[in-house]
């Protein structure tokens, strides 16, 4: 398979396993979020819960897009860290996937709905800084803070908003429901008795949608680890779409160079002035390459992931400088240069990419995990976090929060927790029925440690394990 030795095609079989076993605990550790208001309010019994959710998740794989995914393989360059050395790309690959399935494993284990994304934003970023320490690394920073810094506002702000509007939806429900529907909705589910035909409607489609926008955000986040293995231990085949025709990157790198050549650069901050200088430099340096004989209508192996560095180095730059806002162009410029840079039309289309069957493998892995495993999150969803069970619209107010949010990060292409933002709006729904005091202290308590635990704690297991697989390998 792909031209590799056979020690090599073993470990990079690993890698691809431990990928798919990640993905599959994420789904029995993160899915039970989704499934505990249905099953806790006998809406659905467990066993068709966790197949229906299963379905659902593995929906939202296949017709999520990628963007998420892009964010979790921008968040480490790469590109900068792959060397000659096959096996050092090796290690940076089994620190990060091991050090993140013992933490999931390990919380789960222990009831404690941690997220997953956490889980595995910290260990990417602890390979990172492990490479820093590196005297081979000469590049300054191996951890794209830019995009660390989005990851984390969307990772912090999302269960706040989960929280707040969860109170603000039951607010709502009990001055604007009729009281005879109200008597209905607030109370808490009989035992062995499903709810009323209307709220059970609700309350499946609020677990499809939950579902569905977990596959599609958390299964992306899948499909990124796996396209980092890809790149990092086979970049002649991954490190672009090799699908796509190389010389039609010419009209986007000449378009490009004749709107940045309208650049005043007398007007840009010294920063700026050394990227537009990079970006003209990366553009005649791919120029060159493009004009250099192919290999059956491909860039030569040998320059593919330099191509890849060159598309990632221009599109940075020229979004900094227009972020900057002193790039002294007319709207319709910038409007043409980002069409010339974005996934669809850009040089974007060659880097932001996964093979179909990557995102077949993801979205089975996630969909099986979901069939297994649930219970001990659902236990803690459904019962420990407040000191009553779920009422129904509890469950639905939850539910539907979790969705909306989950679909609008996975469309703002930010990875989310499925994870805070349902724990911390089924807190909201506490907080909402009987104040603060109707929240089992104890419970919260484990969640917030373990919330705020995973990222440091995946951080170091995974910046420790990196320096010792490098020394092994």
């Amino acid at each position: 398979m792909f031209g590799l030795e056979t020690d090599v095609f073993i470990l990079l079989f690993i890698s691809l396993f431990a990928a798919c076993a990640f993905e599959f605990v994420n789904g029995f550790h993160d899915t039970a979020n989704a499934v505990a208001t249905v099953i806790y309010t006998n809406s659905l019994k467990p066993t068709v819960a966790v197949v229906w959710s299963g379905m659902w998740n593995f929906i939202g794989v296949l017709l999520g897009g990628i963007g998420v995914a892009m964010g979790i393989v921008n968040l480490l360059p790469v590109e900068l860290l792959v060397d000659q050395n096959v096996y050092h790309s090796i290690a940076m690959v089994l620190a990060l996937l091991l050090s993140a399935i013992i933490w999931n494993v390990g919380t789960w284990y222990f009831g404690l709905p941690s997220s997953s994304s956490h889980t595995l934003i910290g260990s990417i970023l602890g390979v990172g800084l492990a490479f820093s320490t590196f005297p081979e690394n000469t590049s300054g920073s191996a951890v794209n803070w830019d995009k660390a810094i989005e990851t984390f506002e969307a990772l912090l702000l999302s269960p706040m908003i989960g929280f707040s509007l969860v109170i603000i939806l039951m607010f709502l429900l009990r001055r604007l429901t009729p009281q005879e529907s109200k008597d209905a909705l607030f109370k808490e589910p009989k035992k062995n008795s499903p709810p009323p035909i209307w709220i059970r409607g609700i309350l499946i489609i609020t677990c499809t949608l939950v579902s569905y926008f977990h596959g599609n955000n958390d299964g992306q986040k899948g499909v990124g680890l796996i396209m980092l293995i890809l790149i990092g231990i086979t970049p002649t085949f991954f490190a672009l779409n090799n699908s796509k025709n190389p010389l039609e990157m010419r009209e986007n790198t000449v378009r490009i160079e004749q709107i940045i050549n309208k650049i005043d650069s007398s007007r840009l901050s010294d920063q700026d002035r050394k990227r537009l200088s990079e970006t003209r430099k990366e553009l005649a340096e791919l120029n060159k390459t493009l004009s250099e004989p192919m290999e059956d209508g491909k860039l030569p192996a040998a320059k593919r992931l330099g191509v890849r560095r060159d598309l990632l180095l221009i599109n940075n730059n020229v979004k900094k400088i227009l972020d900057s806002g002193e790039a002294s162009l007319t709207k319709t410029e910038v409007d043409d240069l980002k069409a010339n840079l974005d996934e669809k039309t850009g040089l974007r289309r060659y880097t932001d990419y996964a093979p179909t069957w990557v995102i077949l493998m993801i979205a089975l892995s996630l969909g099986l995990g979901t069939m297994v495993g649930w219970r001990r999150i659902v236990v803690t969803v459904g019962e420990k976090i407040g000191k009553q069970h779920l009422t129904y619209a509890q469950g639905a107010s939850a539910e539907l929060v979790a969705a909306s949010t989950i679909g609008i990060a996975s469309a703002l292409k930010v990875p989310v927790s499925t994870t805070h933002i349902l724990s911390s709006g089924i807190a909201g729904s506490m907080v909402a029925n009987k104040g603060i005091k109707n929240l089992q202290a104890g419970t919260v308590k484990n969640i917030a440690l373990a919330w705020v635990l995973t990222l440091p704690v995946s951080v170091l297991l995974s910046f420790t394990l990196f320096l010792l697989l490098r020394w092994l390998l």
